[in-house]
């Protein structure tokens, strides 16, 4: 790397150990600004000059972003708006408000969430879709019919419903539902285990490596995602880019990633619904082929070259700011 290129820091709410969608959109953003910038990553501003800073998350990140927006108002300060943000943080949380103010560009991760911000806001705000290499759909079980849900046990995950969605399925049902996370909420987590030890429907696995994880979404059938906000989930890009189609709750989060006329909503927190809709999944080959077609029809959004263009496009435009 030249002696010349600018300086950028990363602040992500979370580091490679936590392994959820902070860390992976830092790692993926240092990687895509390699030939730009001089990138390091951490969980907050150690009060070091830099040229640029790129902070995840307006709420979790807010001390980092007000500082440097204090000590350097003359330099590019890119905020990357996620869902807790934009569905709740940025309309009750002052921190999360300033960030807001302060920043020189704003980021969301699909299209339904510039309707969150404020019009004088979206005129700082652009949209950049997250990517994933595609991986080969793996040969499904014979014996079962798998979905796959994927996210670390929360609240905002919602995985009550699912829980909930596969108690109501038939006893006699080749359906199971592996359920990949860590219990962040131990009561989830209590949940989980006795949901598995008295329904033959579920197995749950706790967090895996991501490399694993993405392995289990090839191999199933789909992925269900239940999520009350989002603000714009990474999970349902590894599945599309699986050809693995998707059965999600109807929020705008998901909405903007699948497209307002996708087929394979269920109403958010309906297990009844999502369970109906896992059935009909199974057995109605032509429904399941038209998700799956209706999710390939997304797959250019996120290709990695798409991401890292529009991220290398922002990070030289920020650089030009008066």
């Amino acid at each position: 790397m030249s002696d010349t290129q600018p300086t950028c820091a990363i602040i992500s709410p979370a580091l490679a150990n936590a392994n959820n969608g902070n860390w992976h959109t830092a790692a993926r953003w240092k990687n895509f600004l390699a030939a730009d910038a001089k990138v390091s990553i951490a969980l907050a501003w150690d009060g070091a000059p830099v040229d640029v800073m790129i902070a995840l998350h307006a709420c979790r990140s807010a001390d980092s972003v007000a500082r440097f927006a204090h000590a350097y108002p003359d330099r590019p300060l890119i905020v990357v708006l996620t869902g807790t943000d934009l569905y709740r943080d940025i309309k009750i949380n002052r921190a999360a408000m300033h960030s807001l103010e302060v920043a020189t560009h704003l980021v969301v991760l699909q299209d339904q969430a510039l309707l969150e911000l404020a019009p004088s806001l979206r005129q700082k705000a652009r949209v950049i879709i997250q990517s994933a290499p595609r991986l080969a759909r793996i040969k499904p079980n014979k014996t079962t019919f798998d979905f796959i849900a994927v996210g670390h046990l929360r609240a905002e995950k919602d995985p009550l419903t699912l829980m909930r969605a596969v108690q109501a399925l038939p006893a006699a049902s080749p359906i199971r539902l592996i359920h990949i996370g860590d219990a962040l909420d131990h009561a989830l987590g209590d949940a989980a285990r006795q949901t598995m030890a008295g329904c033959a429907h579920y197995r749950w696995l706790g967090g895996l490596p991501r490399t694993r994880t993405r392995r289990w979404i090839a191999r199933s059938q789909a992925l269900i995602h239940p999520s009350v906000m989002e603000g714009g989930a990474h999970v349902i890009i590894e599945a599309v880019q699986s050809q693995v189609p998707v059965l999600a709750s109807h929020i705008s989060g998901n909405i903007g990633m699948l497209s307002e006329d996708y087929d394979g909503y269920f109403p958010l927190g309906d297990a009844e619904a999502l369970a109906k809709l896992m059935l009909r999944f199974a057995s109605d080959q032509a429904f399941a082929a038209h998700l799956r077609a209706q999710c390939a029809a997304r797959a250019a959004l996120f290709e990695p070259r798409h991401e890292q263009q529009l991220v290398r496009q922002l990070f030289n435009d920020a650089k030009f700011i008066k």
